[in-house]
This record gives C-alpha cells, sequence and structure tokens, in this order.
C-alpha cells in the first residue's frame, strides 16, 4: 500500500531525516496481521511515547502561563486539549486518515464513527512520538504549540473543559437548589457490546435522557441535552 508521506511532511512543514518513523508512526496493528512480512512495527510504542511528550508539553505551558489557576482547573484546562476527542479532530484536519496503514478489513469495518477516530487520535499521539525521536524537543514543542495549544482560547471561552455533567450539575444546584441523578433506563447488548439508555433526574422530574456504549458516556449526552431542555447551554 502505497502512501505519499511526502505530502503529510509538507503540510506539517517536518521533514524526517528517518523516513520510517513517520511511516512507523502511522501503521495500525491490523495492517501487521495482513502483512506479516512488512519491516516495521505497529505504532503503539510511539504512541505511548507521543502520549508522554504532549502531555509534558501542555502541562509545562499552562503551569507557565496560569499562575493564578488551581490544579484542579489547569488538570481540567489539559485534559480538554489532550483528550481523544480533541485529538481525533486535528487528525482530521491534517487529513490523516489518508496516511494510515489499515488491513484492508478494518478500514472497511471502521471507515468512520468511533472506531476510526480512536485510531486516529493514536495515530496523532505516535506521530508527535516520531517527531520527537527524529527532530528533538524543540521541534515537537512547536508542533504542539501550532496544533493543540492554539485551541485553547476558545476552549476557555466557550468553557468545553467544564464537561457537560459537571456543568448541569453546578448549575441545576445553583438554580434549583437539587443535584442532578441518573438512572439506568435501557440496558441492551452482549458484554463486549453493551448499549445503554440513561435519564438524568432533579428530584423526580425526568429532564432528559442519553445513549451510549457506556454508562459514562450515556450520563454526559444526557446532561448535555439536559442543559439545552432546560436553557442552560450557552
Amino acid at each position: 500500500m502505497k502512501k505519499n508521506l511526502f505530502e503529510l511532511e509538507k503540510k506539517i512543514n517536518i521533514f524526517f531525516k528517518n523516513k520510517d518513523l513517520l511511516k512507523q508512526a502511522l501503521i495500525h496493528r491490523s495492517y501487521l496481521n495482513e502483512n506479516p512480512k512488512f519491516h516495521l512495527e505497529h505504532n503503539e510504542r510511539l504512541e505511548f511515547l507521543g502520549d508522554a511528550v504532549l502531555e509534558l508539553v501542555v502541562t509545562e505551558f499552562l503551569y507557565k502561563t496560569y499562575p493564578d489557576k488551581s490544579e484542579g482547573e489547569l488538570t481540567n484546562f489539559r485534559a480538554s486539549l489532550v483528550n481523544s476527542q480533541m485529538l481525533s479532530v486535528l487528525a482530521f484536519e491534517l487529513d490523516l486518515d489518508k496516511y494510515i496503514f489499515l488491513s484492508k478489513g478494518e478500514a472497511q469495518e471502521n471507515s468512520k464513527g468511533k472506531a476510526r477516530c480512536y485510531i486516529l487520535a493514536n495515530a496523532i499521539e505516535a506521530l508527535i512520538g516520531s517527531i520527537y525521536l527524529d527532530q528533538d524537543f524543540k521541534k515537537v514543542k512547536k508542533f504542539i504549540e501550532k496544533y493543540f495549544l492554539v485551541k485553547l482560547p476558545e476552549i476557555l471561552i466557550k468553557k468545553t473543559y467544564i464537561d457537560p455533567k459537571s456543568k448541569f450539575q453546578e448549575i441545576a444546584q445553583e438554580k434549583t437548589r437539587i443535584t442532578p441523578s441518573y438512572k439506568v433506563l435501557k440496558e441492551s447488548g452482549p458484554d463486549h457490546d453493551k448499549h445503554f439508555q440513561i435519564g438524568v433526574y432533579l428530584d423526580k422530574d425526568l429532564i432528559a435522557k442519553g445513549e451510549g456504549s457506556s454508562k459514562q458516556e450515556a450520563q454526559i449526552k444526557a446532561a448535555k441535552k439536559a442543559l439545552i431542555v432546560k436553557g442552560w447551554e450557552d
């Protein structure tokens, strides 16, 4: 499978000394299952490294930029910048999907949706790991500043660092003096593929419902809808 990785290098304005490091960052495990004689490993070790580098750069930036903020606030800011959703958004912005090495089955099965977003998020972290190894800390820091830290002002303005559950609870307590509660309304599917429908309540009143593949995901979606139903969303 041929990929024009020079195109990606031009896009990010980083030209690798070791081209195999760039290629390895984009190799999903499934590709090696289908191509066992391929000369490179999959990207999971690079992803492990990139995750640590990304967290360090973001943490240092937040620590120096916001001396008046508490540890809890800085943790929320950081989580909003390095979570899998943000990682996959940035991967789509870089059009990283077209450069990833996947098995044919994986490419067809996960052409869209949560699984593909997860693969893309991991590839961005692996890319950061490969830049760190091939270039230097200064170069990878510039990459993170350009693609991640630039998102922070909008996050702070929109307060998206506050997750919907926390936001709904905070406003509900302020306006109604009631702490929201969550209840599983429906549960279906086998253990490896569960699906939940959860309701969020203020006292005995059902405000909204959310669905997801985990209770946490369904609760967040329910809280998000509840903010809209109550007119508490910005």
